[in-house]
């Protein structure tokens, strides 16, 4: 993870205000030390994207440092040998004009290589910003496809990611062109150096009127730049998409399930590529065009200098030493406003920074011991086991699922059964080992599923979330997204839309299975129906070549003849497999093998549909008050 090696626990940046004056020089000395190590990841984070970044940007800082120095160096020089000219043309003589030439050159020379400087500097900084905020970007979807569901379920972290996508992909660069201005300017404010400039009444108009292309061109290439990012905002859409499934708390579930992290971050990176390849050109063509009119502007420059030279050669005008001097001290003060803007600059950035940091800081629980190498056996059926577990989420108190213990046979179809809250879609997360207990254990096939390696483990599960995932894709990549390792086929993704009752609307579909869907990049982007994209992620649990189906509330957005429809079609999906299914619609209940009822996180009732009934608990409660709500709507 590159700059993640300097991190740093967020609780340890938090500097407690210091109680009496005898604290405050350490709690400044801390405050140092910590704006440094900040400084200093943003340096790592800059290296990581291209060395050649701060190499090319301290040389441009020394060069701009200097620069003043060679300048006022020359000028003075300028000025003693104009002013002995001068002298000796009043006296009848004459100074070889040559000498005075060869200065004006080398002036004219720092002139223009200032200029140059300059847009090179503006060239570098926009070009490397936009690498930064790419490696930054994919650095943090890099990051986030090894966070802990359990970690977005963190209202603090999840409002530190936010800010960290908002500013850490801008502020790094910002922060080290702000450093290195400080650099340029601490060197020149410590030569005591002016730019000494001697013009006539009318140059400051002729300076203005060489300005004019300069501007015009600036104002083109913001236009240009602003019509390329309109034009391929799709571009930039899409950068944005797919780096927000990668922190997308309601989508992590599934793309960690299915494994698509890797395949984003590949589409991600597909199309930065094209996308700054056109912006590259522009920027390139932008500085290569102020380049050359600095070189018009810094040969009329030249005729200026020229013009008065000559004047105070021939004796016209006086020479003084007063615009040096108070050049000197302006220079200075511009210098100590430039350098407290800057290093205020550099440290609201750092700070900042922090929520990168804390980011690229989480550290990962959902982990499998080194000692273990437990392999998962494929396509078979599998037991599930509970013992004595419990669960609460992060920074709450209360249990959601209470000390269940309960056994899963192999092949077996299990409904899991109970009101909002009761813990149930809490449960297959616990089984699909997105979170880990609190408290007891989950067996698969009698070895505790921490002995596996998570993305091993969870190969073997094709399912369904409540909050399934819409993909702005085409229809056919949305089925194919259940197993993103298989070879995607026409037949096979036909096949599992067919198993869904998903062909019927897709067939009819402008570009069938190759539409696009929701319109976020195509204008013939296709908007479906909640049941629709229900019948979607159905297909995706059927495509997977899985071993333990789990469907949360499949049917939730279906009717009752598409439900039946769809049960149908279970039936025959889930032969020689482990069915986990939670439904709310308890009809679909009488299918199962057994069925968990659960109430406020506690395992109240077990057996089949028959037993319940007989038995008159919750269940036969539940099921005889909604088959009574049935009853009554038909009448």
């Amino acid at each position: 993870m590159g700059p993640a090696r300097f991190g740093m626990n967020n609780d340890k940046l938090k500097e407690p205000l210091p109680k009496n004056i005898k604290e405050v020089p350490g709690y400044l000395k801390r405050l140092v030390l910590k704006f440094f190590k900040r400084l200093i990841y943003i340096f790592r984070l800059v290296w990581d994207t291209s060395p050649w970044i701060l190499i090319f940007l301290l040389l441009i800082a020394i060069i701009n440092g200097l620069l003043p120095v060679v300048t006022a160096w020359v000028a003075a020089d300028l000025l003693n040998i104009l002013a002995a000219a001068f002298v000796a043309a009043k006296n009848g003589t004459e100074i070889a004009f040559s000498g005075i030439l060869w200065l004006l050159i080398l002036q004219f020379g720092c002139i223009l290589f200032k200029s140059l400087i300059s847009h090179i500097n503006s060239m570098v900084v926009r070009i490397s910003g936009e690498m930064v905020t790419n490696h930054v970007k994919v650095m943090m979807m890099n990051k986030a496809k090894t966070v802990d569901l359990q970690s977005f379920d963190k209202t603090d972290f999840y409002e530190r990611l936010e800010n960290a996508q908002r500013e850490a992909t801008v502020r790094p660069i910002q922060i080290i062109n702000a450093t290195f201005a400080s650099v340029s300017t601490v060197i020149s404010m410590l030569s005591f150096v002016a730019i000494l400039f001697t013009v006539s009444p009318w140059a400051p108009l002729f300076i203005v009127a060489l300005a004019l292309p300069s501007a015009f061109i600036t104002y083109l290439y913001r236009k240009k730049s602003f019509n390329y990012v309109r034009m391929r905002s799709k571009d930039r859409r899409q950068l944005n998409y797919y780096s927000g499934l990668m922190t997308n708390k309601d989508m992590v579930k599934e793309i960690r399930i299915f494994g698509l992290s890797d395949l984003f971050i590949k589409r991600y990176g597909k199309t930065f590529k094209e996308y700054f390849k056109g912006l590259r050109k522009l920027y390139l063509k932008e500085g290569f065009w102020n380049m050359f009119v600095s070189l018009l502007s810094a040969l009329a420059h030249c005729v200026v200098f020229a013009y008065v030279a000559f004047r105070v050669w021939r004796g016209n005008l006086q020479v003084g030493d007063y615009s040096l001097y108070t050049g000197a001290l302006n220079s200075i003060t511009s210098g100590v406003n430039n350098l407290i803007s800057s290093t205020s600059t550099v440290y609201e950035g750092t700070l900042f920074i922090d929520n990168l940091i804390t980011f690229m800081d989480e550290k990962p629980t959902i982990l499998v011991d080194d000692n273990v190498n437990a392999k998962v056996n494929r396509h078979i059926p599998h037991k599930i086991e509970f013992k004595n577990l419990s669960f609460r989420y992060p920074g709450t108190e209360r249990d959601v699922i209470k000390n269940l213990n309960a056994v899963i046979e192999a092949g077996s179809t299990v409904a899991l059964v109970g009101v909002n809250g009761a813990g149930k879609t809490t449960l297959i997360k616990l089984i699909t080992r997105l979170y880990d207990p609190t408290e007891g254990e989950i067996l698969l096939d009698g070895k505790n599923i921490k002995e596996y390696e998570p993305n091993d483990l969870y190969k073997i599960f094709g399912i369904i979330f409540q909050d399934f995932g819409k993909y702005a894709v085409t229809a056919a990549e949305n089925i194919a997204f259940g197993e993103v390792d298989k070879k995607a086929t026409e037949q096979n993704i036909k096949q599992a839309a067919e198993q869904s009752n998903a062909d019927s609307f897709i067939d009819k579909l402008p570009r069938g299975y190759a539409t696009p869907l929701m319109r976020y990049f195509e204008d013939d982007g296709i908007e479906l129906s909640v049941g629709q994209w229900q019948k979607l992620s159905i297909a995706r649990a059927f495509y997977s070549d899985s071993d333990i189906l789990i469907l949360d509330e499949p049917t939730a957005s279906l009717d009752a003849i598409a439900e039946q429809e769809i049960y149908n079609q279970f039936d025959e999906l889930r032969r020689d497999k482990t069915t986990i299914f939670v439904s709310h619609r308890l009809s679909s209940a009488t299918t199962a093998d057994i069925i968990f009822v659960l109430d406020n996180g506690v395992l109240v009732e077990c057996g089949s549909h028959a037993e319940l009934i007989k038995k008159g608990g919750l269940y036969h409660k539940l099921f005889t008050t909604q088959a009574g709500r049935y009853l009554d709507n038909k009448e």
